[in-house]
C-alpha cells in the first residue's frame, strides 16, 4: 500500500471515530448509569507515552533521507475536564513527548468527553481538536492542527482521588516538510502521521454535590405496654439503592426480639418497668463504602406499684484530726424483699473508698469542718434510695514554732581573716534589727574556718567577733549577750552563719560545738603587737 493511500486510511479512522462519539453522545442519556456522585471537574496527572508513527529528515543526508521517530516513553500528560452532566463534559487536555531522533512533540487541544459511570469503574471516550507542536532538529519547528481520538478507564477511590487505569489514544496530525523536501517528493513533503498515545496517573476530583449517605428511621407500636405485652418495631430506609437488597439486624435493651426483615417483635415478658431502646442496623453488603446506617426507638414499660429500700448509715469515729480514717457503714433493706446491693459511696472532702455495706474514708488534705458521705441502694428491680453520715474534721494545732538561718556573712580578708568587715556589719545591722523587733527572739552563731587556714580557733573567733559588733561594736546596737550563742560548725567554709531562734523552739546544734568565751576573745581590728623581749614597748599604730 503507498503512502498516500496509508495516510488516507487513517483520515478514514478518525472520521469514523469522530462520527462514532457523535452518536454516543446524543444517546448518552440513555447509556449512562446512575453513580453515587459526581464531581463538577476532575484534573489528570500522569505519564504519557507515544508512539507518532512518522518519519522526519535524516540530519546531514544527501539525497534526503527519512527515518522512522518511533517510540517516545519520555513524557506526561495533563487533563482538565468540566462536567454538565453525569456522562456528558468538556475537556482540555495538554501533552508532550520528548526523544532522540525528534527534541520533542507537544498537543493542547479541546473537546467533548462521555463517560459511562458505574458503581466501582467510570469508563470513557473523547475526541479532542486543537494544536499540534512537532520540534525537529533538521526542519525545525512545526505548529499544526491535530485531533486526538481514544479512551480509557478510571477507578474512583474516594470523593476527591482516583486513579487512571490506562487511557489509549489514536494522535493524528497532518505535518508538512516542505521547507526541506522538495516539491516531487508529495508523500514526504505533507505527510499524514496517526499513532498510538497510552497514559496513566492519578485523578483530582473537585466539586460536586456532597455524598447522601444512608439514613433510616425507626418506630414502634404501641410506645407504652404493660409487662407481657407486645411491642412491634418498623424500621424504613432512605437514599439506598433500590436495586440492592438490604439485610436489617435488630437489637433491644430489655426483652426478646424476634425480626423479620424490616419488622420485629419484642416480647416484654419478665422485663422490669422503665424505658428500653430498640435498635435496627440496616446494611446494602454490595456497597464497598457508606452502606450501612441504623436508628432506634423507645418503648417504656408499666409495672405494678414498688417499694423503694430502705437505708441508713453510720460513721465511726464521727469526729478525727486532719488525715486520720473513720469507718463508715451502711445498712439496707428491701420491703418487698428482693435482693439489694450498697455502691456509690460519695463524700464531700478527702476520698472514700470502698464497696458493698462498709468503706473507709480518708480526710488527707480535707479541709476542717464535717464531711458529708453519701451511699446509694439498688435492689433488683432497679428501686434506689441514698442516705449519708457525716464526719468532723477538727483543727490542727499550729506547728511548733523552729529554728532558721536568717543569713551569714562572708571573711574575704586574708590578713585579717577573722574581721567582721563593712559588708558583714551591713549583714549584722540586719540581724539586730530583728533582735529588736522580736524580743523573746534568741540568735545562734555559727562560726566555721577552710581546712587550709592555719589559724587556731579561726571559726570560733568568727563567731566571737561577730557578736561582739551586735553587744557593743561601732554601731553602738547594743543587743544583751544573753540572747547570743556562739558555736562553731563544720561547714568548712569562711563563713558566720546567724540562726534566729524564736520563743519555744531550740536550736538542734548537729554538727556545731559550744564557744568557750572565757578562752576565745574577740579580736580587735589592730591588736596591739607583742611585747620584743629586752625592748621597750612599741609605740602602737
Amino acid at each position: 500500500m503507498s503512502r498516500l493511500s496509508k495516510n488516507s486510511s487513517r483520515s478514514a479512522v478518525c472520521l469514523r471515530i469522530s462520527a462514532i462519539i457523535v452518536v454516543a453522545m446524543l444517546l448518552s442519556p440513555v447509556a449512562a448509569l446512575a453513580q453515587e456522585q459526581t464531581p463538577k471537574a476532575d484534573i489528570f496527572i500522569g505519564y504519557q507515552w507515544l508512539d507518532p508513527q512518522g518519519k522526519v529528515p535524516v540530519p546531514g543526508s544527501i539525497p534526503l533521507q527519512f527515518q522512522n521517530i518511533g517510540g517516545m516513553p519520555r513524557g506526561a500528560g495533563f487533563a482538565f475536564a468540566y462536567n454538565f452532566t453525569r456522562s456528558l463534559a468538556l475537556e482540555a487536555d495538554a501533552g508532550a513527548n520528548f526523544g532522540k531522533v525528534v527534541n520533542n512533540i507537544e498537543t493542547l487541544t479541546i473537546g467533548p468527553r462521555l463517560t459511562w459511570r458505574t458503581e466501582d469503574v467510570n469508563y470513557f471516550i473523547h475526541t479532542l481538536f486543537g494544536w499540534n507542536r512537532l520540534n525537529d532538529p533538521v526542519s525545525g519547528v512545526h505548529n499544526r492542527i491535530g485531533a486526538v481520538l481514544g479512551g480509557g478507564i478510571d477507578i474512583p477511590v474516594n470523593r476527591h482521588f482516583g486513579i487512571r487505569l490506562f487511557e489509549a489514544d489514536y494522535q493524528w496530525v497532518p505535518e508538512n516538510f516542505s521547507n526541506v523536501v522538495p516539491p516531487g517528493q508529495t508523500e514526504e513533503r505533507r505527510p499524514n502521521w496517526g499513532g498510538a498515545r497510552l497514559r496513566t496517573g492519578i485523578l483530582f476530583y473537585v466539586g460536586g454535590a456532597p455524598e447522601v449517605a444512608p439514613t433510616a428511621s425507626c418506630t414502634v407500636q404501641p410506645s407504652e405496654v404493660m409487662v407481657g405485652e407486645p411491642v412491634t418495631a418498623t424500621a424504613t430506609g432512605s437514599n439506598f439503592n433500590p436495586k440492592h437488597d438490604l439485610t436489617y439486624t435488630w437489637t433491644s435493651s430489655g426483652g426478646k426480639v424476634s425480626s423479620k426483615e424490616n419488622t420485629a417483635n419484642i416480647d416484654t415478658n419478665g422485663l422490669a418497668g422503665g424505658s428500653y431502646t430498640v435498635t435496627a442496623h440496616i446494611a446494602d453488603r454490595k456497597m464497598k463504602k457508606g452502606g450501612e446506617t441504623s436508628c432506634t426507638a423507645n418503648f417504656s414499660v408499666k409495672e405494678p406499684p414498688k417499694n423503694p429500700p430502705t437505708m441508713s448509715c453510720s460513721a465511726s469515729p464521727t469526729s478525727v484530726q486532719a488525715g486520720a480514717t473513720s469507718n463508715l457503714t451502711c445498712t439496707c433493706t428491701s420491703q418487698d424483699g428482693v435482693p439489694v446491693t450498697v455502691s456509690g459511696w460519695t463524700a464531700t472532702g478527702g476520698t472514700v473508698s470502698g464497696d458493698g455495706t462498709t468503706a473507709t474514708l480518708n480526710t488527707t488534705g480535707a479541709s476542717a469542718g464535717p464531711i458529708t458521705v453519701n451511699a446509694t441502694c439498688t435492689d433488683s428491680r432497679g428501686l434506689t434510695t441514698s442516705a449519708s453520715t457525716e464526719v468532723n474534721v477538727e483543727v490542727p494545732p499550729p506547728p511548733p514554732p523552729q529554728a532558721s538561718k536568717l543569713s551569714q556573712c562572708d571573711f574575704p580578708n586574708e590578713k585579717k581573716p577573722w574581721r567582721v568587715d563593712n559588708t558583714c556589719k551591713a549583714i549584722l545591722d540586719d540581724v539586730a534589727k530583728n533582735l529588736q523587733q522580736n524580743a523573746d527572739n534568741k540568735l545562734v552563731i555559727v562560726g566555721n574556718a577552710e581546712p587550709s587556714e592555719r589559724r587556731k580557733n579561726l571559726a570560733a573567733e568568727r563567731a566571737v567577733d561577730s557578736k561582739a559588733y551586735l553587744t557593743g561594736g561601732e554601731a553602738k546596737q547594743g543587743i544583751d549577750p544573753s540572747r547570743i550563742e556562739v558555736r562553731t560548725g563544720s561547714g568548712g567554709t569562711k563563713t558566720a552563719e546567724y540562726w534566729v531562734v524564736p520563743a519555744g523552739a531550740t536550736f538542734s546544734g548537729e554538727g556545731t560545738q559550744t564557744v568557750n568565751e572565757g578562752v576565745v576573745k574577740a579580736v580587735p581590728d589592730h591588736p596591739a603587737p607583742a611585747k620584743k623581749r629586752g625592748g621597750a614597748k612599741p609605740k602602737a599604730r
